[in-house]
C-alpha cells in the first residue's frame, strides 16, 4: 500500500498511468462499451465493480490533463432519436472542476463512431461496471509540472 494513493486506484491500473506520456488518451467506459473488442491495440483494465465517477475522480488525483486542447476530456454524444438523459455528464463536469482549473469548458463531446474509432488508438481502456448510459469519457494526458 502507498500513502496518498487513492485505495481504488489498483497497481496495474498505477503502472499504467504512470507509462502513459503526454497526449496519450485513456477511456474510462461504461458496462456497454465494447472495451474487449475496441481494445486489441490497447491495454485493457478490468474495474467491473466500480463505477466512472469514483475511478475518473481518483485518476484525476493522480492524472493531469492535458493543456494544449481545448478538450481534453470528451464524452461519447448521445445518437440522434436515443431517448437518453445522461445527468452522469454533470457529475463528470463536478469532478473534472474540482482537478482542473477550465473546469466544464474542458469537456468536449465525440460522435458515437468517432469515439469508438479514437478508443481504438487510445492507450488503455478501463472497462468498468457503471450502468448509465453514455457513460464512456476519455482523457487526454497533460504534462505532469510539479
Amino acid at each position: 500500500m502507498l500513502k496518498g494513493i487513492p485505495k481504488i486506484l489498483s497497481p496495474e491500473l498505477l503502472k499504467v498511468l504512470a507509462e502513459m506520456g503526454h497526449s496519450d488518451r485513456l477511456v474510462i467506459s461504461d458496462g456497454n462499451f465494447p472495451a474487449e473488442s475496441m481494445g486489441k491495440n490497447a491495454i485493457v483494465i478490468r474495474c467491473d465493480g466500480h463505477g466512472v465517477p469514483e475511478l475518473l475522480d481518483a485518476i484525476l488525483q493522480v492524472f493531469p490533463l492535458d493543456t494544449y486542447v481545448e478538450h481534453p476530456v470528451n464524452l461519447m454524444e448521445v445518437m440522434p432519436g436515443d431517448n437518453v438523459e445522461t445527468p452522469i455528464w454533470d457529475t463528470y463536469k463536478e469532478i473534472i472542476k474540482k482537478h482542473d482549473e477550465r473546469g466544464a469548458a474542458a469537456v468536449g463531446n465525440i460522435e458515437r463512431f468517432a469515439f469508438y474509432e479514437e478508443a481504438k488508438t487510445s492507450y488503455a481502456i478501463i472497462a468498468t461496471g457503471e450502468s448509465a448510459l453514455y457513460a464512456n469519457v476519455m482523457l487526454q494526458k497533460g504534462v505532469v509540472t510539479d
